[in-house]
């Protein structure tokens, strides 16, 4: 009798440990999902700040101004907020240095329900920098835990960044869920969402790597690029946290992006914004 009820706790074990990793395996190879949503328009009248010579002087250019969302079986991540909301107006504003002119065509939460989500259901925000085109709407995420480089935090929660910059500090003041983090960090522990740091362009500035289903993991680039130019030319531009650790990022990004076989994807590219959209409705 006893025999029996050894082998039958034997069975129910190993029945168990079966369940369990069928389980785990569903888990694991369940869908991961990129979206695109549209953070605004930007219209740079004075191309020459994105060069640290005179190469554009006299030129401008429209960039588009997206953020982007994954979902995933362990919960969901915003990367990037877009411009302010304050911007969703009928007609673009050009701010008062006359380099941008600007403008948000809706809010977060109607463009969270064209993909059937609501803010509450965000785990994480992170943000590739926090430069004003990227933080709009980031005070909406105060529950989500914000996954920053702890160098970036500390520079714009300093004292004299908070003087000197206000906005942009009251842009993230509500995020005080904080996972500082000081390298690459894998969002979800399975290699398919991973934080990569890539400074230069601001202290702690990041890339994001994704994979989703697609013929290839798709790489976005944060402002380590702007347009097409400055990757094939390597141009910094001139209001750069620092030229020469932009560089090395850009080295190191081009590594890891050719090792990882992936499509790169710069953010404020119209043409890949709009490549991005056709890719994922395939």
């Amino acid at each position: 009798m006893k025999k029996i009820i050894v082998l039958l706790a034997i069975a129910i074990c190993v029945f168990g440990c079966k369940e369990s990793e069928k389980k785990a395996n569903t888990q694991t190879n369940a869908e991961v999902k990129l979206y695109v949503l549209d953070g605004g328009s930007i219209l740079v009248n004075k191309l020459e700040v994105f060069s640290q010579d005179t190469t554009y002087t006299g030129q401008s250019k429209q960039l588009a101004d997206p953020y982007f969302v994954i979902t995933h079986p362990k919960g969901n991540l915003i990367w990037d907020a877009g411009l302010p909301e304050s911007l969703v107006v009928d007609n673009p504003v050009t701010d008062p240095s006359g380099v941008f002119t600007m403008q948000r065509p809706d809010s977060l939460i109607n463009q969270l329900k064209s993909i059937n989500l609501k803010i509450e259901d965000f785990k994480y925000i992170a943000l590739s920098h926090s430069h004003f085109d990227h933080i709009g709407h980031a005070n909406y995420f105060k529950n989500a835990t914000w996954l920053v480089q702890e160098s970036e935090y500390n520079f714009i929660t300093s004292d004299s960044e908070k003087s000197k910059k206000t906005d942009v500090y009251n842009s993230i003041k509500e995020l005080t869920n904080i996972k500082k983090l000081n390298g690459d960090f894998d969002v979800f522990g399975d290699g398919k969402v991973i934080i990569k740091t890539m400074p230069g362009h601001t202290i702690g500035h990041q890339v994001l790597y994704v994979e989703a289903g697609l013929k290839k993991p798709i790489l976005l680039t944060g402002d380590l690029y702007h347009f097409e130019e400055n990757r094939k030319n390597r141009g910094v531009p001139s209001f750069n946290h620092d030229v020469e650790e932009t560089l090395k990022s850009m080295t190191d990004f081009e590594d890891f992006a050719k090792k990882n076989n992936a499509e790169i994807i710069i953010q404020h590219s119209k043409k890949d914004y709009e490549k991005l959209q056709a890719l994922l409705k395939k």
